[in-house]
């Protein structure tokens, strides 16, 4: 008799990855003090318009020269308790690690990122309630690109980062509801 085993249920994601997976300086992409560091910042919402206070989000990027190979190795380790230093200060890596604060505030320091086209940071979110993790991009300026002319004019707006001042631009992420972010499949 063969005994047919049925796949693992998914579960929530979090909240426990809020302890293992942050590290130190994971918002600072940017060599600190870099002339042409820029700021996306934003806030974590849930359905109701309300803060995450305990997501977790991942930001990819290409470099300023179109690179996307980024600096491997710029994340010291502790050599005695293994655990993450922080970044070594010099290199531009293309990956930050952002947790939201207990108003569902982030903010990712970076550089302009050099993509072909309308410039973009690829952003991934964790957070409490979700059976899967969520994909999207934050834009730093509208213009014509397929994945922004893939999706309808009045959704479009939820990928597209508000220029602010000092070189700051705001994403908001809406999980669901109203102003939903727009969420990308990938096979």
């Amino acid at each position: 008799m063969t005994e047919t085993i049925l796949p693992t249920p998914s579960h929530t994601v979090g909240p426990f990855y809020g302890y293992a997976l942050p590290f130190p300086e994971g918002e600072q992409i940017a060599p600190k003090g870099h002339p042409d560091t820029i700021v996306l910042h934003g806030y974590v919402l849930d359905g109701h318009g309300d803060p995450v206070p305990d997501a977790l989000l991942e930001f990819w990027q290409a470099a300023p020269d179109r690179s996307l190979a980024g600096a491997p190795g710029s994340l010291r380790r502790n050599p005695v308790t293994g655990g993450f230093l922080g970044r070594n200060g010099t290199d531009f890596t293309g990956f930050g690690r952002v947790a939201t604060d207990a108003d569902g505030h982030y903010a990712l320091h970076t550089l302009q990122p050099g993509t072909a086209g309308v410039p973009y940071i690829s952003v991934c979110v964790f957070a409490r309630g979700l059976l899967h993790h969520l994909f999207t991009r934050a834009y730093l300026a509208d213009g014509t690109d397929p994945l922004l002319d893939s999706v309808e004019r009045e959704r479009r707006v939820t990928l597209i980062a508000r220029p602010g001042e000092n070189r700051a631009y705001r994403f908001d992420i809406r999980l669901q509801g109203e102003g939903e972010t727009v969420f990308l499949e990938f096979p």
